[in-house]
């Protein structure tokens, strides 16, 4: 059955918005949304494409956000329809952004349209913060649009972001929370010599082995009730220079905690250097931080999602922190409570991306019932 979501949906998957490009997506959202009588607010940075819109003036402010950029496709002979070609195939829509975001965009869109129609003069305020850069670097995107809002105190009191959360019926899980992403580039400094002659060299590798074994027994923190102990993983290790008799003088190594609200940056990085000091290694370590970890405790929000989730579907949502980052890293710097709520992420930059037309009306509808709860005046 085709409605104004799906075609929404199907008109924004046919923009072939590769990151960090717009295709023009938001010239779409926007027209629908000075019609209802938003402000909207372009905001370029360097090439990106970012908008703030609001319709009021009073608190609390309700921001959906959400990116209209896309990853690449991939060999597309191996699609089985166009990737920015919407398709409708039993019973699934097609196409690059179904998931990953484009079919909430539409449901934000429409579900804005609803609550209006029935709700003209609601309390507070409704918002939308949109970017074309969360795909990428994400360097001049949300974050960007977040500096800006906060250096003029305009904050946000509620945020759902939109990315595809459900893993096996829509609604069944909700995100409150992500961790943190800080990487780590170690550089152990050895000595080159003559694989016959050891003696007269310092093999890196090996003397760095017993420092990572213990980093990776080390048990950084116990999590707390809604994030698993935080994680360290390499990911790559190099050495050497191909032949097989040169003792490497350096190893590198690159490493990744996904840490949770129950550890610091601070204290991560004390506690590893404190490790590889220990084992008395000469070394060079690089620090990057992509992500902190946010975390929404139960409260009105979440009540409000998860009753919207439990009214149209009849599901008891699942609150998680699990998954990577997201954009919604940035949002809780000026935004206390930000859950992500969307459609399956089962397919979501994969081959033959698509969602459920089935879906598509209750997301929708799941998004004007959140508003209803937070919103919309009483009696």
């Amino acid at each position: 059955m085709q409605t104004n979501t799906l075609e929404l949906a199907k008109e924004l998957i046919s923009r072939r918005s590769l990151t960090p490009d717009d295709a023009g997506c938001q010239e779409i959202l926007i027209d629908h949304l000075e019609k209802l009588g938003f402000k909207i607010e372009k905001m370029r940075f360097g090439n990106v494409d970012n908008f703030w819109a609001r319709r009021g003036t009073t608190a609390p402010i309700i921001c959906f956000a959400g990116h209209t950029d896309v990853v690449p496709t991939g060999p597309i002979e191996k699609w089985d329809s166009e990737p920015f070609t919407p398709t409708i195939r039993d019973g699934m829509l097609y196409g690059r952004g179904a998931a990953d975001m484009k079919t909430s965009l539409a449901a934000f869109i429409t579900a804005i349209e609803g609550f209006l129609a029935d709700n003209p003069n609601h309390n507070g305020s409704i918002a939308l913060l949109i970017t074309s850069d969360e795909e990428g670097v994400a360097v001049d995107g949300t974050v960007k649009v977040v500096e800006t809002l906060k250096a003029r105190n305009e904050l946000i009191d509620c945020c759902i972001v939109g990315e595809p959360t459900c893993v096996t019926k829509l609604g069944d899980m909700l995100k409150n929370g992500r961790r943190g992403s800080l990487s780590g580039n170690l550089t152990v400094k050895g000595i080159q010599g003559h694989i016959a002659y050891p003696h007269l060299a310092i093999n890196p590798i090996h003397i760095a082995a017993p420092a990572i074994a213990e980093l990776a027994a080390t048990r950084w923190d116990e999590g707390n009730e809604y994030f698993p102990p935080t994680s360290w993983q390499i990911s790559n290790i190099q050495g050497g220079t191909g032949a097989t008799n040169v003792i490497p003088g350096e190893m590198n190594m690159l490493f990744n905690f996904r840490f949770s609200t129950a550890s610091t940056v601070e204290g991560l990085k004390e506690q590893v250097h404190s490790i590889l000091d220990k084992h008395g290694l000469e070394y060079d370590l690089k620090w990057e931080q992509s992500g902190k970890p946010f975390l929404t405790p139960k409260g009105s929000l979440v009540t409000a999602v998860s009753q919207a989730i439990k009214t149209v579907t009849g599901i008891e949502t699942e609150l998680s922190t699990t998954g990577g980052t997201s954009d919604g890293r940035f949002i809780a710097d000026i935004c206390p409570q930000v859950v992500e709520l969307g459609p399956l992420n089962e397919t979501i930059h994969k081959l033959n991306e698509c969602v459920a037309v089935a879906d598509i009306e209750p997301l929708r509808e799941i998004y004007r019932q959140t508003l209803v709860n937070l919103l919309a005046q009483p009696g």
